[in-house]
C-alpha cells in the first residue's frame, strides 16, 4: 500500500483547495447577481448577468475548483477527496454571512463546527489505498468480480428507478431521483480517478493516447456526468434544496466510499481504529450538514434560551435577601385592611 507521503498532501491539498474555490464561487456569483440593480434578473429570463465582472469570477473559481477537485483524485484517495467534499458547504455558508450579510444561526455556527471535526478525524484517520499508478494496474482492478457484480447491480438499481420507480414516485419521494444520482455518481468518481492516472502518464511523457481504456473511462464519464445533472436538476426542481442537498450528500458520499472499498481495496489494509474512525467522522461531518441546512431558515431568537442565560433577564430565584421587598401572592394578608391593626397587636401578644 502506498504511505502518506508527498503524494497523499498534494492530494489532501487539492481537495482543501477545491472546496475553498467552489465555496467561493456561488459567494461571488451571488453578489454579481445582487449587482443588476433592476435589470433582467436570471430568475426572469434575463442574462444581464454576463456582464458582471463579479459572475465571471465565480466562474472562473467554480472551474479551478472542479480541476482541483479532479487533479486530487489522482494522489489521495476517493473516500477522503469525496467527504473533504462538505467544506465547500461551509466556505459558501461563511462567506455568505460576511460579505451576503445573510444570516448563521447558532445551528449553522455549530454545523460548521462540526464539519470541520468530522473532516479532521478523517484526514487523520484516511484509508491508504492499494498502488494504482498506470492504466494496466487500473485495468486489472476493473475485471475485479467483486467491482463488476457492484456495478451491475448500480446499473440495474438506476434503472428500476428511472423506468418503474421514477413514474410513480419521482414526484414525491426525494430519494428516487437522489439516489439514482449517487449511485452514477459512485461509478463517475471511480472513471474520474482513472483519467487522472491516465493524465499523470500522459506529462511524464507515456504513449496514454494509444490505451483503449482511457477513452473508455472518457466515455463513461461524460455519461455518468449527463445522467447526474439529469436527475439531481429534477430533484432540485421538486423539492426544496435544503432537503435536496444533504441527503444528496450522504447518499452520494457513502456509494462513493462503498465503490473505492471494492475497487481499490482502501479499507482492506486498516486497522480497527482507522476504520472507526474514518466513518465517525463521516458521520460528524453529516451531522453538521444537516445542522447547517435543515434549521438554516429557522430564526433563533434569545426568547428561545433558558431564562438564565436570556440577557436582560432577571433572576427567577431571587436572594432571600429581597424575599420581604417581593413577597408573592399567596404571601398576601388574607384580612380586610380595617383589620390590620387588630392582627398586629394579637401577633405582638
Amino acid at each position: 500500500p502506498v504511505a502518506m507521503g508527498s503524494g497523499f498532501g498534494a492530494g489532501l491539498g487539492l481537495a482543501l483547495a477545491s472546496s475553498a474555490f467552489i465555496g467561493g464561487s456561488f459567494v461571488l456569483k451571488k453578489k454579481g447577481l445582487l449587482r443588476l440593480c433592476g435589470r433582467a434578473r436570471a430568475g426572469q429570463g434575463g442574462h444581464a448577468y454576463l456582464r458582471e465582472w463579479l459572475w465571471w469570477a465565480g466562474l472562473l473559481c467554480m472551474g479551478v475548483g472542479e480541476a482541483a477537485n479532479f487533479a486530487a483524485y489522482a494522489f489521495a484517495p476517493a473516500t477522503l477527496v469525496t467527504p473533504l467534499g462538505a467544506l465547500s458547504v461551509l466556505v459558501s455558508a461563511v462567506l455568505s454571512s460576511i460579505f451576503l450579510n445573510e444570516q448563521l444561526n447558532v445551528h449553522g455556527k455549530t454545523g460548521c463546527i462540526l464539519s470541520i471535526l468530522g473532516s479532521t478525524v478523517m484526514v487523520i484517520h484516511a484509508p491508504q489505498e492499494e498502488e494504482v499508478s498506470s492504466l494496466e494496474s487500473m485495468a486489472e482492478k476493473l475485471k475485479d468480480p467483486g467491482f463488476i457484480v457492484f456495478a451491475v447491480c448500480v446499473l440495474v438499481s438506476s434503472l428500476l428507478l428511472i423506468f418503474v420507480a421514477g413514474p410513480r414516485y419521482g414526484q414525491s419521494n426525494v430519494l428516487v431521483y437522489v439516489l439514482v444520482c449517487s449511485a452514477i455518481g459512485s461509478l463517475s468518481v471511480s472513471c474520474v480517478k482513472g483519467l487522472g492516472i491516465a493524465l499523470k502518464e500522459l506529462f511524464s511523457g507515456k504513449p496514454v493516447l494509444k490505451e483503449p481504456l482511457g477513452w473508455v473511462l472518457l466515455v463513461c464519464l461524460v455519461i455518468c456526468i449527463s445522467i447526474q445533472i439529469n436527475y439531481l436538476n429534477k430533484a432540485l426542481d421538486i423539492f426544496n434544496t435544503s432537503v435536496v442537498t444533504p441527503i444528496y450528500y450522504v447518499l452520494f458520499t457513502t456509494a462513493v466510499m462503498m465503490c473505492s472499498a471494492i475497487l481499490f481495496k482502501e479499507w482492506q489494509h486498516m486497522v480497527l481504529g482507522n476504520i472507526i474512525g474514518s466513518i465517525s467522522g463521516f458521520l460528524t461531518i453529516v451531522s453538521g450538514i444537516f445542522l447547517l441546512h435543515a434549521f438554516r431558515d429557522m430564526p433563533f431568537t434569545p426568547n428561545l434560551l433558558p431564562l438564565f442565560l436570556q440577557p436582560g433577564r432577571a433572576d427567577p430565584h431571587p436572594p432571600w435577601s429581597s424575599a420581604d421587598r417581593h413577597q408573592s401572592c399567596q404571601h398576601q394578608p388574607l384580612l380586610p385592611s380595617e383589620d390590620k391593626g387588630s392582627q398586629s397587636a394579637e401577633e405582638e401578644k
